[in-house]
Parts: structure tokens; C-alpha cells; sequence
């Protein structure tokens, strides 16, 4: 089992869509596959579940006035008795005991989710103030701090996951550091703007602090009976996202973008720039916008629309092409994952 962490620095680049897209074509591919939603906005949460499902998950009552149809009452088996990331680290917020594992919500065959909630948020002080207690071996605080690594660990375990996709949350906070600590290797969705480029400057020196950190402070201090990540945390790579293109600004002003890409990310990503002429780009996306709204509406991925969906003429040659480019992604993403095994303790 490998996991890889779906991070940029600066949000809005599409970051949960090709984490819902990915996992979709993984498992199309004859791959087990844990997603595990660790952004507290829990949008790939929404993009999983519908929201009598999510109100299920998150235990909000629905109107007792609002009878489900049948088709309602069989969806909501399949999250019958799940939890969320939230409600897994319940205890250690409320000072009560450890990282309660929870059982995750089946998807399809082969495709699992843990679900997001907005109520991890109030992690974020718990895990703040167990970093420097983390960094002299008080145990309290690595079991908070480890809390993530050994819930994706659990419940892929269970599952028997071949791959983990951690959806990550925009910033540099202690939630996202205890989320990337968990993970293997780390892929970056990208913008072809200067945002993007300064998220890429800005994320590259924390991980390698973190990890040095991590290496060297805090691994020694955690006893056995705690399991713990390597926290190696390998950049594999980025996807470039194009964007929607807009009148008012040519094609080459995104192009200017896009040529610093591979500079700024061995530069700032990298510990050392990379050799032999390989290149980090795994995949550029088109732009789909006009797939999004049909597959919202048939909850589904974009690549598995029909002509019932409303995919007609040609945004159904937009689908296909949409399919090619995401196997092509997801095979190229093995590829590079077949070089980076796990080293956990």
C-alpha cells in the first residue's frame, strides 16, 4: 500500500477533481483504492456522497416531514455505520482517549472513502500545540500527532488498499503537516499562474522542514507500540490544470507561467534539481468546465457520461477525450509509484 498526498499551497487549481477523477480511473484500472478526505472544506466528501448521505454521515437529523424514496433508503445503506476523520480523532480532541478507527464508506467495488467534516477544523490547536511536545518524546502528543498516519494506515489495511489518495486542504497548517507527514509521496496539481509558482516556493522548504524535523527530532522519541510514517513525504511530480481561457488574456500569458514551472519546482520542491533530463510534469489537463455541471447533476465521473446524462454530439467526443487523458494520467502516476515504495516503521 502506497498513499500520496493531492497538495498545493494555493487552492482553487482543482485539486479535489482530479483526487475524485484519479481514484475513479485507479479503480477502472483493477486498483484498490482508500480515499481519505483530510481537508476540513470536506468538498470531496460532496463530490462522493449526495446530501442525505452526507447528512447520514455527519449525523444531522433530515426533516422527519421528508420521506426518503426507495432509491434514497438503498444509497444510505452504504454509509450506514461509517465515520469521518472528524469523529476518528474525536477522542484525543476531547482529551478522552486515542484515534477511534472507523469504518469507511464502500463507493463502488474496489473504491473506499473516509469521510471529511468541517468539525476538524478544531483539530488544528490540538495538533499545534502536540508539535513541540512531539519534538521530546512526550507520548500524548505523538499519539495526536500520528493520529492520520494511523488511521489511513487501519483502514487501508482493512480494505486491503493498493493506493491512497489524501485530499489536503490549501495551506501550511498543523492539520495539512500531520496529514503530509502521513504520506508517501506527494502530487502537486497545478495552475499555469504566478499564484501556483509562489504556492510551489513557499510549499517546497516547509516539507523538507518538516520532514528534516520529523527525521531527525522526532522518529528517535516514538516507542514501538505507536505506529508512525517515515515521513518521506517524495515529491513525484505535478499536473499542470489548464484554465478556463478568458478573452481578455492571450494564450502566451499563461505560456510565460508554465515555463518556469519545471525550474521553480526542482528549485523549491526539490532537494537537489533533477538529473538525466526528467521531467516532473506527469500530465497536463484540458480544461472540462463544460463537463462539470452534467457530471455534478448524473454524479459521476465526467469520463463516464452518456448521451442520457446529456453528453450529446460533440461533448461526447469532449468524454472520450476526457477518458484517454485521465487513463494516460493514472498509468504514468503508477509508473512513478512503482519507484517510491513505503518505508514506514
Amino acid at each position: 500500500m502506497i498513499s500520496v498526498a493531492l497538495f498545493n499551497n494555493k487552492g482553487g487549481v482543482g485539486k479535489t477533481t482530479l483526487t475524485y477523477h484519479l481514484a475513479y480511473m485507479l479503480q477502472r484500472l483493477g486498483h484498490r483504492v482508500l480515499t481519505v478526505d483530510l481537508d476540513p472544506q470536506s468538498n470531496l466528501t460532496a463530490a462522493f456522497l449526495d446530501e442525505d448521505e452526507l447528512s447520514a454521515v455527519w449525523q444531522e437529523p433530515l426533516q422527519s416531514d421528508w420521506p426518503l424514496l426507495d432509491g434514497q433508503q438503498k444509497l444510505l445503506f452504504r454509509v450506514d455505520g461509517a465515520g469521518t476523520v472528524a469523529s476518528a480523532v474525536e477522542p484525543i480532541m476531547r482529551g478522552l482517549g486515542d484515534v477511534r478507527f472507523v469504518d469507511p464508506v464502500t463507493i463502488t467495488e474496489g473504491l473506499w472513502l473516509v469521510p471529511g467534516d468541517l468539525n476538524l477544523s478544531a483539530f488544528e490547536d490540538k495538533l499545534s500545540a502536540a508539535w513541540p511536545n512531539s519534538l521530546i518524546g512526550d507520548h500524548a502528543a505523538l499519539r495526536t500527532t500520528t493520529a492520520f498516519y494511523r488511521l489511513i494506515s487501519n483502514t487501508g489495511t482493512r480494505v486491503n488498499a493498493d493506493i491512497v489518495l489524501l485530499d489536503v486542504g490549501p495551506n501550511l497548517g498543523a492539520i495539512n503537516r500531520s496529514a503530509l507527514l502521513a504520506a508517501d509521496t506527494v502530487l502537486m496539481p497545478l495552475a499555469a499562474d504566478l499564484f501556483s509558482l509562489r504556492g510551489l516556493r513557499n510549499l517546497g522548504p516547509a516539507l523538507r522542514e518538516w520532514r528534516r524535523i520529523w527525521q531527525t527530532n522526532v522518529l528517535q522519541h516514538i516507542p514501538r507500540d505507536i505506529p508512525a510514517p517515515a515521513g518521506t513525504m517524495t515529491p513525484i511530480g505535478y499536473v499542470v490544470m489548464q484554465p478556463k481561457m478568458r478573452l481578455d488574456r492571450p494564450v502566451k500569458a499563461y505560456q510565460r507561467w508554465l515555463d518556469r514551472v519545471p525550474v521553480v519546482f526542482a528549485n523549491s520542491v526539490l532537494e537537489d534539481a533533477p538529473s538525466g533530463g526528467e521531467s516532473y510534469e506527469i500530465a497536463t489537463l484540458r480544461n472540462y468546465q463544460s463537463l462539470m455541471p452534467l457530471a455534478h447533476d448524473a454524479r459521476k465521473p465526467m469520463f463516464d457520461l452518456r448521451s442520457a446524462d446529456g453528453a450529446l454530439g460533440s461533448t461526447q467526443t469532449l468524454v472520450q477525450r476526457c477518458y484517454q487523458d485521465f487513463r494516460a494520467l493514472s498509468e504514468e502516476l503508477l509508473r512513478r509509484l512503482a519507484d517510491h515504495q513505503p518505508a514506514g516503521r
